[in-house]
């Protein structure tokens, strides 16, 4: 897993699981919904993308982050969300 730390994100978020949402995720990106303000799915995002696409710097993990923030708010999946900043780099 990447080196990106919650204390590289520049954003504020919520820790905490709610509903049905699960703080430890595994895997692969999948039809799972990205909660955007939900850290640990932020946090588990960038770093599986870092991983992915081989990126070691914390400026393209905020790059990332920045970029789940501006994609638009109709994709909400996680391979939606993945494909669109890839598409979008």
């Amino acid at each position: 897993m990447s080196n990106f730390k919650r204390s590289d994100l520049q954003r504020r978020y919520n820790w905490s699981a709610d509903g049905g949402d699960n703080p430890k995720l595994t895997g692969n990106p999948d039809s799972s919904l990205l909660d955007r303000t939900e850290g640990y799915e932020v946090l588990y995002m960038i770093q599986r993308l870092m991983d992915l696409w081989n990126l070691k710097n914390i400026a393209s993990g905020q790059k990332i982050e920045d970029k789940i923030h501006s994609c638009p708010t109709n994709l909400r999946s996680q391979e939606n969300v993945q494909r669109w900043i890839h598409e979008n780099w």
